[in-house]
C-alpha cells in the first residue's frame, strides 16, 4: 500500500510540475508576442496628421526581421553615424562675435583661464572622462551615433562614451528634480517639429564648460536645439542657450555633421591613443 500511495504521489508531482512549466511558457510566448507586434510600441504624437509636429508619429512601426523603428519618413530618419565637419576650442555664434557675458560671467571666464593655466582648475572633461556638457559636446572632434527607437531618440558619443537618452513628447521633470538631480548633460525632452527635432534640456550642474577655453555656465542655463538634415549625408544642429546669470542675452551656435555609413564607434579611454582625428578641420594635432 505504502509503494501504490508513493507512486501515485510522485505522478501528481510530475503532472503539477508538467502543469506549471506549461503555464510559464504560454506566459512567455504571450510575453514575447506582445513585445514584437509590429504595432505594439509605436511612436504615437499628441496631433493629427499633416502639417507636421508630434502627430507626424502616429503610427510609426518597426517591421519583424527589420528595424527596430522605422521613421515616418526619410527626412524625420536621422540613425546613423554622424562626424562634425570642423572643431574649434572656442564657441562659434551664428552671427559671429564673442559671448555676451554678464559682469558675474566676464569673472568667472577670468577666473577659468587663470585656474586652468597655472592648474589650479582642472578640465575634467579631460583628465576624468566625465560628459562634456552641453554645448561643447556637440562639437567634439570625434564620431557618434544617434538610434532611433519608439518614444526615444539616443545620442552615443565616442568621446568619452557619453549616452544621452532623450524622450520623445513626455513632459520636463519637475523643477524640484531639476534642482535637486543636476545632470552633467542636463535633463532633456524632445519632440519633432515637421522634420525638425527639437530637443530641451535643463537642470544642468555647473561641472562643465561651454567650451575647451573655460566659458563658464550656471545650473540656471536652458538650451534648447533644433536638429534637421539639409540633406541625404547631412545634419545640422542648431542650440540656443539661455543663461540670464551668466550671459546678457540668448545665442545660438551651429554643428554641422556628415554621415559616416563605414565608421563604427570605438572604444575610448582617458590618456589613450585613440582613433585618428587629424583630418578634421580646426584640430591640431600635438607633435
Amino acid at each position: 500500500m505504502d509503494s501504490i500511495c508513493a507512486t501515485r504521489k510522485r505522478r501528481a508531482n510530475s503532472h503539477r510540475r508538467a502543469l506549471i512549466g506549461t503555464v510559464w511558457t504560454t506566459a512567455a510566448v504571450l510575453a514575447a508576442a506582445l513585445v514584437f507586434a509590429p504595432g505594439a510600441d509605436a511612436q504615437r504624437g499628441g496631433g493629427g496628421g499633416g502639417g507636421g509636429g508630434r502627430g507626424q508619429q502616429e503610427g510609426a512601426t518597426g517591421t519583424p526581421g527589420g528595424p527596430i523603428y522605422t521613421p515616418p519618413s526619410p527626412a524625420m530618419n536621422i540613425s546613423g553615424v554622424w562626424w562634425t565637419q570642423s572643431y574649434s576650442r572656442k564657441i562659434q555664434l551664428v552671427g559671429g562675435g564673442d559671448l555676451p557675458y554678464t559682469d558675474k560671467g566676464k569673472a568667472e571666464y577670468a577666473k577659468n583661464i587663470a585656474g586652468l593655466k597655472d592648474g589650479t582648475l582642472k578640465d575634467e572633461a579631460r583628465h576624468l572622462c566625465v560628459p562634456d556638457g552641453l554645448p561643447r559636446m556637440l562639437g567634439n572632434p570625434y564620431p557618434f551615433q544617434i538610434i532611433q527607437t519608439p518614444g526615444q531618440v539616443t545620442f552615443a558619443y565616442e568621446l568619452n562614451h557619453v549616452i544621452r537618452p532623450i524622450v520623445l513628447d513626455k513632459p520636463q521633470v519637475s523643477a524640484h528634480e531639476l534642482e535637486v538631480a543636476p545632470y552633467y548633460s542636463g535633463h532633456s525632452i524632445a519632440h519633432w517639429d515637421g522634420d525638425t527635432l527639437v530637443i530641451e534640456t535643463a537642470g544642468f550642474n555647473e561641472k562643465t564648460f561651454i567650451d575647451a577655453t573655460g566659458a563658464p555656465h550656471s545650473d540656471a542655463m536652458t538650451t534648447v536645439e533644433r536638429i534637421k538634415k539639409l540633406n541625404e549625408k547631412t545634419l545640422e544642429d542648431v542650440i540656443t542657450v539661455t543663461d540670464p546669470e551668466m550671459f546678457t542675452r540668448p545665442w545660438s551656435a551651429r554643428f554641422v555633421y556628415d554621415l559616416h555609413p563605414e565608421l563604427r564607434l570605438e572604444d575610448y579611454t582617458c590618456g589613450e591613443k585613440h582613433r585618428d582625428i587629424s583630418k578634421v578641420k580646426g584640430v591640431v594635432v600635438p607633435k
